[in-house]
Formats: C-alpha cells, structure tokens, sequence
C-alpha cells in the first residue's frame, strides 16, 4: 500500500497493539515495538540440553526444543489469546517469521526436512475458522524454506481444553487422538513439529508418539510460548556443556 494511503487508513481505522492496547503507527503490526521489545525471551536456542528439551526425553526422540517467550503475564496471554480465540491467526505467522529469523543464524532448522504443526480436529477447525499452528508453521516455513505438511496426520477427537488439568489428566486427554493417514510423507524425516503454547508436552508427545509408527522419524520442537513450570526452570549451560 502506498504510505499516504497507510496514513489515511490508519487515521480513520487504528490498529491497536494485542498484547498493551497502544495504537500502532503506520510501521507496526499487531504488536508495538516497545512490546515486542519486551518479551519475556526463552533464548532457549542459545543453550543445549535444557530444561525445556529435557522435558521430552524417554518420551519421544527429540533433538532441540525451543520456545519464543514466557507465558508469564497479561500481556503475553493476551497475545496467544488474540491469536486463538479473537480471529487473528496471522498474528502467530507474524510472530514465528520473527521468531525464525532471530533464531536462524544458531543453526536450530538444519537438518529439519519438514514442519508438522499440531493438527485440530474439522469440527474445532470449522468453529474456529482456521488451526493457529498451520500459521505458525507457515511464518517459520516462509523464513527457512522448510515445507509444511498438513496433510500427514489428523486429529480425530476433539478434547477439552487442558488449561485446569494436572499432568496425569493432561496425557489421558490427549492419548490416541491421532491418525497417521500418510506415513510415506513422513518416514526417514526430521521433523519440527510446532504449536501456539508448551505446558506439559502431552499433546506433542501424543502426536509425536502417532507419528513414529510410520518409523525412522526424529524430532524437534518449537512453540510461541512456554506455560506451566517450565517456565520457571533456568536456562543455563549444563556443566558438561561448559567442559566441551
């Protein structure tokens, strides 16, 4: 669009930052630059063996892990629930090309040959109107070059929202869930497998664990946000890391 005609639009029609309620200027979209500035940053990627990828061994063979931010306070909830829940899922592609492009020069996607995002079922997806990881995954795919496959597994129950369950109710939610309807599209792959939010891992685990029956996969893991106690723990170099 030509800048005066940013200008006009923006006049007459403001676009307001989804994580502090500021307006944006005619160079900001969906989050201000002060918040984006301010994101509680992971900087998981900078670090190997953390307590974020250790949440996943014995589970399922997962190589790296990372998330963006820290699911820590309003305005970062605000920001997944605005791209869940308020009709505004480019918000998650805009945010993953973002977070790829910081993270691209540490070497975290290569060796991935495809991007899996967690899959909804058609009856949440024609509620919902769109699956946010499909833009997840669509952000990071337009910054790497690395295919997303959408059509490999689907998810055939639909399952409550698991913001109130404990661990154990978590797992129970999310098993047997999946269907591998394309095994040939993922066997012998590294696979990166992304979602809006990590709390547990459960959900996937459940996909992960789905997948593997195809054989000869490996993984690993990207979300927006990271919840729950992981959030807590510290990421730091591990002693064996520091003797390397």
């Amino acid at each position: 669009m030509v800048p005066i005609l940013k200008d006009i639009v923006n006049f007459f029609f403001p676009a307001y930052c989804v994580s502090c309620g500021e307006r944006l200027s005619t160079q900001e979209q969906y989050l201000c630059m002060t918040c984006i500035a301010t994101l509680p940053r992971t900087h998981a990627h900078q670090y190997q063996r953390t307590i974020l990828e250790q949440a996943f061994w014995g589970r399922i063979p997962v190589e790296k892990a990372v998330s963006f931010f820290f699911h820590e306070s309003d305005n970062t909830k605000q920001i997944i629930w605005a791209m869940k829940y308020n009709s505004q899922p480019k918000l998650g592609k805009y945010l993953a090309q973002m977070y790829a492009h910081e993270i691209k020069s540490s070497g975290f996607f290569d060796g991935i040959d495809i991007i899996i995002p967690v899959p909804l079922t058609w009856r949440k997806t024609l509620k919902r109107g769109y699956n946010q990881s499909n833009y997840i995954a669509k952000g990071i795919s337009i910054e790497t070059g690395i295919p997303v496959i959408t059509n490999a597994v689907r998810k055939t129950k639909d399952t409550a929202s698991q913001t109130n369950f404990n661990h154990l109710e978590r797992l129970n939610n999310v098993t047997g869930v999946f269907s591998l309807v394309r095994p040939e599209l993922v066997r012998g792959k590294h696979i990166l497998i992304v979602d809006d939010v990590l709390t547990t891992g459960a959900t996937i685990c459940s996909l992960a664990n789905t997948i593997m029956s195809a054989g000869d996969v490996r993984f690993s893991i990207l979300t927006l946000s990271l919840a729950g106690k992981l959030k807590g723990m510290p990421f730091t170099r591990s002693q064996e890391d520091d003797d390397e």
